[in-house]
Formats: C-alpha cells, sequence, structure tokens
C-alpha cells in the first residue's frame, strides 16, 4: 500500500464499540480482577473484536489515529478509551456533543493534516455525508469496525 492517509478517525458507538455509551450502558466503568470491563451495574462491555488488530495495524503502517464521537457522556466514552486500551492508540480525542464536521476542523487545527489526507469509519450516514463534504474520505461502517473495512477504507483512499 503505498498511498496511506495522514490521520485515520474512528467514530466510537457501533463502529469500535457495540452500543451508545450515553444510553445501553451505565457509567462509571471498571475493570474486575479477570481483566474484564465492567459497567456500573457489573454487565460487561466490550469492544468489537477485530478492533484491537485493526488498531495494531495502521500502528504498524505508521498511520496517526485519532477518535471522534457526538456523545453527550464524554467522561464514560473516555474512561471507555482507556479501560480498553485504545486511548494509546489516538494522538487526538474530539469526544462532545457537536456535528461531526466540527470535530474534523478541530482535528485539523490539532494535527495539520488537510481533509483529503483523512479517512473516517463511521456507522451513521449523516456523519458519512456530513465529513465527506470536507473532502474526507469515509466509509460506513454497518456491523463493527473490522479489518476488511479497514482494507477497503485503504483501497478507497488510495485511490482518491
Amino acid at each position: 500500500m503505498c498511498h496511506l492517509p495522514g490521520l485515520v478517525v474512528f467514530d466510537l458507538d457501533y463502529t469500535l464499540w457495540p452500543f451508545w455509551v450515553d444510553t445501553h450502558v451505565d457509567p462509571p466503568f471498571q475493570r474486575d480482577r479477570a481483566g474484564s470491563v465492567l459497567d456500573a451495574r457489573g454487565r460487561p462491555v466490550r469492544l468489537y473484536p477485530e478492533v484491537p488488530a485493526v488498531l495494531e495495524r495502521l500502528q504498524g503502517l505508521g498511520v496517526p489515529m485519532a477518535a471522534a464521537s457526538r456523545t453527550g457522556e464524554t467522561r464514560g466514552a473516555t474512561q471507555l478509551l482507556e479501560l480498553f486500551g485504545v486511548r494509546r492508540f489516538l494522538r487526538c480525542v474530539e469526544i462532545y456533543p457537536r456535528g461531526k464536521s466540527a470535530h474534523f476542523h478541530r482535528l485539523q487545527q490539532d494535527t495539520g493534516v488537510p481533509f483529503a489526507q483523512m479517512l473516517f469509519f463511521d456507522d451513521e450516514e449523516r456523519n458519512i455525508r456530513d465529513v465527506s463534504k470536507l473532502g474526507v474520505t469515509c466509509v460506513l461502517v454497518p456491523d463493527g469496525m473490522t479489518q476488511v473495512l479497514l482494507t477497503r477504507g485503504l483501497e478507497a483512499f488510495a485511490r482518491s
């Protein structure tokens, strides 16, 4: 793969994990003795299975990563990124309830990476529509982030 993005950005809810952090689970979160992440009611919460391999693959390629989420549950989402070990992969994190365009303008400002050099993964059509208008290569994530979707995204980016 010769032409790689300057920044890969992931949504969180239903992209990296299979729930809405502000609706389906109860913060605060903690790790139990076995290493599982639990919500306040003791229910286990997990990433989609292929997410760690996706993040490691991008890290191995030397591609910087970021997260952008519109959730109002900022603290819970931030806590999950730490507990799942995802935060260490991310150069920037934009988590607040505004449009995704606002997140991307902030990411561009903070990283210096132009929109045309970004690749974005999200489960919502409206976010894909809004962000693609900025010139970002966008990939719809129907059932959680996978290696196949990452490959598709990298190929689409290389063609752009």
